[in-house]
């Protein structure tokens, strides 16, 4: 599978993610296991309504979260990361 970073995607995992190393080996283990299976019950992936129908997104942590567009089956594109308030409000 191939993952494309949107400019939202790299600037909001630079602020929220990258400086905390554990919240960072999480999102390693996590986007390794997308990768092997992403319909994986832990990740808890799940279709989005409001203005984010048509993505979709799975957890990282109990609160953190990567909003997804999956254009092909090989092929999808990570639009946003971070905690529920800051994706869904």
């Amino acid at each position: 599978m191939k993952i494309q970073y949107s400019r939202r995607f790299v600037k909001n995992f630079k602020a929220r993610i990258k400086p905390y190393p554990k919240i960072h080996d999480r999102f390693d283990q996590r986007i390794k296991l997308f990768i092997k299976n992403p319909s994986s019950p832990a990740l808890k992936d799940h279709r989005l309504i409001g203005r984010l129908k048509g993505f979709r997104a799975f957890s990282i942590t109990g609160d953190i979260r990567i909003v997804y567009s999956r254009e092909t089956k090989e092929r999808v594109i990570f639009v946003d990361i971070g905690t529920h308030n800051q994706i869904y409000s």
